[in-house]
């Protein structure tokens, strides 16, 4: 027989399971009736229009005023493209906000490699919850852009250096997301 206390305290844990389960479905939900969210909006992160990361609109650059972007990890990915004739590596970084937000930048920049680090420190479950990508840029050199990532209130705090193994910290950020994906589901 179980003591009472157990069973309760059993009780409620499946209740918040089953909170948790209706919490991350409301989450992948799309929004009803009217807005102006479809689909998602691609952020370029990067400094050439003027403003620290900006969005195209008919190949019109509009600057993105606010300083940072809260959501969910979805995604880490390198993509072949191409970009003034050449043929380029973009990291693209999937935030489930309001809408989907997917972030481009170069796969060798200051953004991209503060990203990867710092997530290649975390763990999946600190995944769960949202993170915050904030552009920072360069006090030396006005072309550089790096990313602070906060988990919370938390700075992800990851340094790398001329010598750090770029290949080996993707796979790691990488891995950390998806893991984090697949256990939420």
């Amino acid at each position: 027989m179980i003591p009472q206390e157990t069973s309760d305290l059993l009780a409620a844990l499946m209740r918040q399971e089953e909170l948790l389960k209706q919490l991350i479905s409301s989450i992948n939900k799309p929004k009803l009736g009217l807005h102006s969210d479809a689909g998602s909006s691609k952020i370029y992160c990067n400094r050439h229009n003027g403003s620290l990361w900006y969005t195209l609109n008919n190949s019109e650059a509009s600057a993105i005023t606010q300083t940072a972007l809260t959501g969910y990890l979805k995604e880490l990915k390198f993509e072949k493209c191409e970009r003034r004739g050449k043929e380029v590596y973009k990291l693209l970084i999937t935030i489930q906000a309001d809408r989907p937000y997917i972030l481009e930048s170069g796969h060798d920049t200051h953004f991209a490699k503060s990203v990867l680090a710092a997530i290649a420190t975390l763990t999946p479950e600190q995944l769960y919850s949202p993170i915050t990508l904030q552009p920072q840029p360069g006090t030396t050199d006005e072309n550089v852009l790096f990313c602070r990532v906060w988990v919370g209130s938390e700075l992800i705090m990851a340094s790398y250096n001329e010598e750090t193994n770029w290949r080996e910290v993707s796979k790691q950020a990488i891995a950390v997301t998806k893991a984090a994906l697949e256990m939420a589901f």
